[in-house]
């Protein structure tokens, strides 16, 4: 039997990137895998089919609570239970920090509305399948830009900072549970594709001299989903890029 066999996650975000990634793996390693995404169905319905028949795709925008609510749902109609939530959909934009007037109420609000309240309505409503698991899992996609003011937004750094708190509230208050976070620095996704600027200022700074790839956040992933005896951690993934900023 492979590793996560007989396991149901959920990954949200998980048509490209980050999400697809451990999706991908999650589902290599036997997991029974729900695919997320809130606009970008083809290519989930596409990771879904190449993940074979034990996969399920579910679009839903996690910051309607109606449509998280239907994600949980068609999960446990489907598989009947829930060992293992992702966390990874998140959405931001480039603001500079120092021009206040260009992080709109709008901008502001969409970025709350997705990374944290979205996260936070999710994780609610899936926390009751979770604790009927023998070993239930939230692992929290965040950023090193909750732990330095740096990031693609100061709505975003803000985003950020509160979910690594909510990690914390979370492990302490829904064991046996398990709760973690992995918090990259920059990584090479589709998102990123056009910063090469800011690709360029960490292969300079970091100590390991590149950004992060999405295989580096599988392997936080994996290696807290493997470790049962953690929670509440804040697993920085960064280069080491934060020794220094």
């Amino acid at each position: 039997m492979s590793e996560f066999s007989g396991k149901i996650a959920i990954v949200t975000g998980s048509s490209s990137g980050i999400g697809e990634a451990i999706a991908r793996r999650l589902a290599n390693l036997g997991a029974s895998v729900v695919v997320n995404s809130a606009t970008s169905v083809a290519a989930g319905e596409r990771i879904t089919t190449e993940l074979g028949s034990n996969a399920l795709y579910v679009q839903a925008d996690i910051s309607n609570k109606v449509e998280g609510e239907k994600l949980i749902a068609r999960t446990i109609e489907r598989f009947g239970k829930l060992d293992i939530l992702i966390n990874n959909a998140g959405w931001t934009t480039l603001v500079p920090h120092h021009n206040l007037e260009a992080l709109t109420d709008d901008i502001f609000s969409r970025t709350f509305d997705v990374n944290v309240k979205g996260t936070w309505m999710l994780t609610k409503a899936a926390m009751p399948f979770l604790k009927r698991s023998e070993d239930g899992n939230v692992v929290n996609i965040t950023s090193i830009a909750g732990v330095r003011p740096v990031g693609s937004s100061i709505a975003y750094s803000m985003t950020k900072a509160a979910l690594n708190h909510m990690t914390l509230l979370l492990a302490k208050s829904c064991g046996p549970v398990r709760v973690n976070a992995v918090a990259p620095g920059l990584v090479e996704t589709p998102w990123t594709k056009d910063w090469q600027a800011q690709h360029d200022r960490v292969k300079e700074m970091a100590p390991l001299r590149r950004s992060a790839t999405p295989d580096d956040c599988v392997e936080a992933t994996l290696g807290l989903l493997r470790t049962r005896y953690a929670t509440g951690q804040i697993l920085v993934v960064d280069g080491g890029l934060t020794l220094l900023i």
